[in-house]
């Protein structure tokens, strides 16, 4: 009967095979162990990390602060507020250029104190009370608003919630195994979410391993399974072959280790945003995952880094210290901070070096290739070290095809990017600026020959319309 009621759930689920995309042979996946808990000494609570924020501070130096408190909040929406996630006292207020605020670094306590927002039964609250719990907690800021990529507007009711349960990015966590002790609080997270909206909650699932997956079978979500390689983990990869996104529409999106957080909020009563972040990458002495708080500096994960010298073609390398993964993840340097939304730290080396011949060589054996320039294809299986080099400049923005080979959405990437370096807003509403953002775009900037900076171009693009259509 077990073995008949599996098959059945089975061929119930609508899978969705994608062909176009790429999984980037890298090595340095993190292994499935805890190495240690970290309770950081500085956290970085950086509006940064938040697309189309103004933020206004709340809290000033030397101010104590527990965790849950919030120490800034959006000019243009005060409702919004961004809490510290650990307790402590304000060290410094970090500003840029034009006195820009770059970061509100606080000096934590050794054991967490949290401030009480008291055990919730979700069944018996409102819509408007899940809202304000999630405000007042500064919890609203996990769920991301598409179009654009930005923090939901509270005032509005999306068509749908999306939630995509697997990443496949290049050397992306396991979510399978950071999140297999949360079911209890993932389950709280969708019933919270599930009265923000009068559509469906939608769970995105790995077809090859869904059965095993933490978010399978939690109940009132909507399943899809999805099969391919990267982006098909990217939640608007799954929205295009779902629920397109139209102009006027709105869908919010959360990752499921914020939708854990969640569902603690409502649990325990507190903010709670501990997870088990990946240490990544070929220049990782140790590749595993530590359990810590988003704002972590690289400082304290500096014993994980390899400390031996590396030399790439004769030339000295340096770490690069990366919040999230290679293709969308920030370099903040080994004195920077671990992003609000990042969940792994990843490890490689600097390719500041110069290539004698470059391509020209006949035989690189320790170099991919997407166009079988050298014999990678005949060894599917292998993994690379691979480092930051560019291996060569940028040159004139042709049109290959290459762009089309790893966007699996109904889209033409290369004319919307085209529309986006016009300005021809009209254009860009045709050709789908409501339903990407730069991850959904960062396996172009991979394979473009022309060494094009395709993220930074759709950034602008986003920003043009924030601007233009508000």
């Amino acid at each position: 009967m077990y073995i008949c009621a599996n098959f059945l759930l089975k061929i119930m689920l609508q899978n969705i095979r994608l062909k176009r995309g790429l999984d980037i042979p890298i090595a340095g996946n993190a292994e499935p162990t805890i190495k240690k808990s970290i309770i950081p000494d500085i956290i970085a609570v950086k509006p940064t990390d938040f697309r189309c924020l103004t933020p206004k501070l709340t809290v000033k130096e030397g101010d104590a602060v527990k965790a849950g408190s919030i120490v800034f909040i959006d000019k243009k929406r005060p409702e919004i507020g961004f809490a510290s996630p650990c307790s402590g006292t304000v060290q410094a207020i970090v500003r840029g250029e034009k006195r820009k605020l770059l970061a509100v670094l606080i000096k934590s306590d050794n054991e967490i104190q949290y401030v009480d927002f008291g055990k919730k039964d979700i069944s018996r609250l409102s819509a408007d009370q899940v809202r304000k719990n999630l405000l007042e907690s500064g919890l609203w800021a996990a769920i991301i608003q598409r179009p654009y990529g930005i923090v939901a507007n509270p005032a509005d009711t999306p068509k749908a919630i999306f939630i995509s349960s697997f990443s496949t990015a290049p050397l992306a966590p396991d979510y399978n195994f950071t999140l297999k002790d949360e079911t209890h609080n993932l389950q709280a997270g969708i019933d919270a979410l599930k009265k923000l909206t009068k559509g469906n909650v939608v769970v995105g699932l790995r077809e090859s391993d869904y059965a095993t997956s933490p978010m399978y079978k939690l109940k009132d979500v909507v399943y899809y399974t999805f099969d391919g390689p990267h982006p098909a983990g990217n939640v608007g990869v799954q929205i295009n072959h779902i629920s397109p996104i139209s102009k006027g529409e709105i869908v919010w999106t959360i990752d499921p280790v914020m939708l854990a957080a969640i569902g603690r909020l409502f649990n325990e009563g507190i903010y709670d945003t501990s997870k088990l972040v990946a240490i990544t990458g070929m220049r990782a002495k140790e590749r595993c995952y530590v359990k810590t708080l988003p704002g972590i500096s690289m400082e304290q994960i500096a014993e994980f880094a390899s400390s031996e010298e590396v030399e790439l073609y004769g030339t000295p390398s340096q770490i690069r210290y990366i919040s999230g993964d290679i293709l969308t993840g920030e370099n903040v340097g080994e004195k920077g901070y671990l992003g609000f939304y990042h969940n792994q730290i990843t490890l490689i080396s600097e390719g500041n070096y110069r290539e004698c011949f470059g391509w020209a060589k006949p035989i690189r054996p320790k170099k991919f290739s997407l166009s079988k320039s050298y014999f990678s294809w005949l060894t599917p299986k292998k993994r690379y070290n691979m480092d930051t080099n560019l291996n060569g400049g940028q040159r004139a923005f042709v049109v290959t095809g290459l762009y089309e080979k790893v966007v699996p959405m109904d889209i033409y990437p290369v004319y919307l990017l085209k529309a986006i370096l016009a300005e021809d807003i009209d254009k860009m509403e045709k050709l789908g600026i409501y339903e990407v953002i730069e991850e959904d775009f960062a396996l172009c900037e991979y394979v473009c020959p022309s060494k094009i900076d395709v993220q930074e171009i759709v950034s602008k693009g986003i920003d043009l319309m924030i601007k233009e259509m508000a």
